[in-house]
């Protein structure tokens, strides 16, 4: 049995709500993230600078930013599209430690979700990377569809590499390679991480699964076995893409964290307060997330 430890982020007050189409109130959006925060999760995604008109769901960032308790031990990181962003978010500036940027890895995803072209994202977050990092913010760089895109098919993993490696230079300390619309199978997530060490050495390389098609804890063992020890996830299951439709949430933070610690893996999370997020969160939108562990209940061995 492995012994590893696992980071894990939870990205729920982020990714997690940007997807809800009803909006969510501030103070429980606070209430949660100091919920999950308490849980013994040691990263945790609070909010998006992007603009109000595009994601409504997150106009309050500066609110819950600057509204919610978390203790000095969990790193704070807020996600910013582009340098306005950014400089929206230094407006709370000790509030957080990280920074997370983003761009896809085809034209045509990148098109509907930024309309940009990848050069053009590229440019951007190297630019708003020097920025973050002048003023002393860990920077994360996520790549969207890392494993396959709903307009182009395949994306071919040298084309991933090749984005890694700009946004390595470029600063950032970490990178997430996202199968944001739940294209990823294991044998391919195992033969990709196999080989991303070679191309991005020096930086944290993560995983971001969403579990649209059913298979997202199986791309975390494929993970695993690969070598990668961080790992992004949503309480309760929830999130998505805005494009295109039928992409549903990542996969829930209680579910990997039941497994991983069936398998041994340390992640320092407990798995009950986790439960009282995602059932907090099902009280909040008035519907049942998608968790298979929150409906079964923590496996017991001693019943």
């Amino acid at each position: 049995m492995p012994s590893d430890a696992v980071k894990v982020r939870g990205v729920g007050p982020r990714d997690g709500f940007q997807n809800e189409p009803e909006m969510i109130r501030t103070p429980d959006k606070v209430r949660l993230v100091e919920m999950l925060a308490r849980t013994g999760v040691r990263r945790l995604e609070v909010t998006s600078f992007v603009r109000a008109d595009v994601i409504p769901q997150l106009a309050d960032a500066e609110k819950v930013l600057a509204s919610a308790e978390i203790p000095d031990d969990v790193a704070v990181s807020a996600l910013v599209p582009n340098q306005k962003g950014l400089e929206r978010a230094l407006a709370q500036r000790g509030r957080f430690s990280e920074v997370n940027l983003f761009l896809s890895a085809s034209e045509t995803h990148n098109r509907e979700n930024v309309n940009r072209s990848v050069e053009e994202s590229l440019q951007g977050i190297e630019r708003t990377v020097a920025r973050a990092r002048e003023v002393g913010l860990r920077c994360e760089g996520v790549i969207s569809v890392s494993f396959g895109c709903p307009y182009e098919g395949e994306v071919k993993p040298s084309r991933v590499f090749s984005i890694a490696e700009r946004l390595r230079d470029a600063g950032c300390e970490e990178i997430a390679f996202g199968d944001t619309t739940g294209m990823a199978n294991p044998a391919q997530v195992k033969e990709f991480f196999s080989a991303a060490d070679d191309r991005a050495p020096g930086a944290e390389l993560t995983a971001h699964f969403h579990n649209t098609r059913g298979q997202g804890l199986a791309n975390v063992l494929a993970a695993l076995e690969a070598g990668v020890r961080s790992l992004e996830s949503s309480f309760g299951g929830l999130g998505g893409c805005p494009v295109p439709r039928g992409a549903t949430g990542n996969i829930a933070t209680e579910d990997l964290v039941s497994m991983l610690h069936e398998m041994g893996y340390e992640t320092g999370i407990d798995l009950e307060r986790l439960l009282d997020c995602a059932r907090e969160a099902q009280r909040v939108l008035g519907r049942p997330p998608g968790s298979h562990v929150l409906t079964a209940g923590p496996v017991n061995w001693r019943r």
